[in-house]
């Protein structure tokens, strides 16, 4: 009777499977916080006044296209120094990590730009407004790109700004798309809020007809160094740094990707150390030439061409 017992019971355990299943929780998303479209304009608005200088070191790395690779290739990536105060002063030197050499020195005054490539032995010069003209990759070096991703223009109360939501997998946003007026009404610029914190996560400028001009990603936000001479007069031998009563600004984005599709670069920046509303003195953004370094005027060529175009091939010059 045992025997059988126990063969009935090893039959019923051979027809059956048991298995167990383990239900495992999926990583909490962060609760999305509200906000009105006012408040997150006054939010954006009190960044972009509290942020009148800027001094930061960083990590500057090209992660796609041309520009900037045909500089820091041989590097992979260079140790920069950003000096930025409105309305559009900047100088960026780069540096080659542990022996110090200069890459590149960058600066713009907003209407005018130098760039020197000691490696190359060449001095670059060119008007802001010129674009990409050039098929060598160093001469399309412009340092008013890195302005744009880090002094915000703010909102000005004429302008017309619609509000909405975006979900996706990666998150809940809040969207501030700011439109340009005129003859016909198209984008200017869309500011992205994470609805986890209520921090800028993104910026898109556009130009007209609606032209990408950049695609900022911004994260890592931390406390941040800021001048006790913030909400003071600087001298009248310094850059002014008067910021907005009220308007300092305590985190700042440490993380910094900045995409320029229509110029064949995306760049990364990771900030290391940065201080705000510090006074720079005018002397910091003159940027000269070295003494036997060829001048490259950029944008010449091409503007040259333009006005003086080239003779049919029938016709006589």
């Amino acid at each position: 009777m045992l025997t059988a017992t126990l063969a009935a019971i090893s039959c019923g355990c051979a027809s059956h499977v048991i298995t167990k299943t383990t239900v495992t929780q999926g990583a909490a998303k962060p609760v999305a916080k509200d906000a009105t479209r006012d408040e997150l304009i006054e939010r954006y608005n009190a960044i972009a006044r509290g942020v009148q200088t800027l001094n930061a070191t960083a990590e500057l790395k090209p992660t796609a296209g041309s520009q900037y690779s045909g500089v820091i290739q041989e590097y992979h990536e260079v140790k920069a120094f950003l000096l930025m105060a409105r309305p559009a002063n900047i100088r960026v030197i780069g540096q080659v990590p542990v022996i110090g050499k200069t890459a590149f020195d960058m600066a713009s005054d907003g209407e005018t730009f130098r760039v020197s490539i000691p490696s190359k032995n060449k001095f670059l010069v060119g008007p802001v407004s010129a674009g990409r003209t050039s098929d060598k990759p160093i001469e399309n070096l412009r340092p008013e790109h890195l302005l744009d991703a880090f002094l915000w223009p703010e909102i000005r109360k004429e302008e017309e700004v619609l509000f909405e939501e975006y979900n996706d997998d990666s998150g809940r946003y809040y969207v501030l798309t700011v439109l340009r007026g005129g003859y016909r009404t198209e984008i200017l610029r869309k500011i992205w809020f994470d609805r986890g914190d209520l921090q800028v996560s993104r910026l898109e400028d556009f130009a007209p007809k609606g032209v990408l001009l950049a695609d900022i990603h911004l994260s890592d936000w931390r406390a941040v160094d800021t001048s006790a001479t913030s909400n003071t007069a600087t001298s009248s031998t310094a850059t002014s740094t008067t910021a907005a009563s009220g308007s300092a600004v305590s985190d700042f984005a440490h993380s910094v990707v900045i995409d320029r599709p229509h110029d064949d670069y995306k760049l990364e920046l990771q900030i290391s150390k940065i201080i705000l509303n510090e006074p720079i003195t005018a002397a910091k953004f003159q940027l000269d030439q070295s003494p036997g370094s060829e001048l490259v005027h950029v944008g010449e060529a091409a503007q040259s061409q333009q006005q003086n175009p080239a003779p049919a091939k029938d016709q006589k010059p």
